[in-house]
């Protein structure tokens, strides 16, 4: 043995990996459907059309013209028209994580479709006066997804902090898959 030289001693092999392993869990940013309020035009418009079909229904029962069931028909018809945009919006329900973006939109049957991140080629916000006094949002993705090239995110609950997040994920997705945008010229 010589002991002209420094001493080198191995360590043990520690259980710890020299580098952190890639987290690969699937992290929810929204999950819902959209808020009814951001409706809040066609709401209006459907209760203007209630209120007309019940001056109809009035105006019939006041003149005595045609029986007595067409202005109870009018009366229903005009109740159920409120709810009109309450139920389009159930219909539809949004996912998002820091992978996918899972669109479901059906009342009996179901369609989903999803829209893995790194498929997206931008992002857009838009927010109308309306829209941030009641405090929802747009957000439009456009992608190179043949299916979806584009996915409105309509009636979105604080929506720029969700951009904001979503666009900060999409490039680091984009990163971690080895996608990489070249400008032509």
């Amino acid at each position: 043995m010589s002991t002209s030289g420094p001493d080198f001693v191995a360590s043990p092999a520690s259980n710890a990996a020299p580098h952190a392993e890639p987290d690969d869990r699937e992290e929810v940013y929204f999950q819902g459907s959209p808020l009814v309020r951001a409706m809040a035009g066609k709401l209006f418009l459907y209760f203007l059309i209630a209120l007309a079909l019940f001056a109809i229904a009035g105006l019939l029962i006041h003149k005595g013209w045609g029986p007595w069931w067409i202005s109870a028909a009018i009366i229903v018809v005009g109740l159920a028209v409120p709810w009109i945009p309450r139920l389009a919006v159930t219909t539809i329900r949004y996912r998002i994580t820091n992978y996918r973006i899972d669109f479901e939109r059906g009342l009996l049957a179901k369609n989903i479709d999803t829209l893995e991140l790194w498929h997206v080629e931008d992002l857009h916000f838009h927010q109308s006066l309306l829209d941030r006094i009641l405090g929802v949002g747009t957000i439009t993705v456009l992608s190179k997804d043949e299916k979806m090239p584009t996915l409105m995110l309509r009636g979105l609950p604080n929506p720029r902090p969700l951009y904001e997040r979503l666009k900060q994920r999409v490039i680091a997705v984009k990163r971690q898959s080895g996608v990489i945008k070249m400008d032509p010229g």
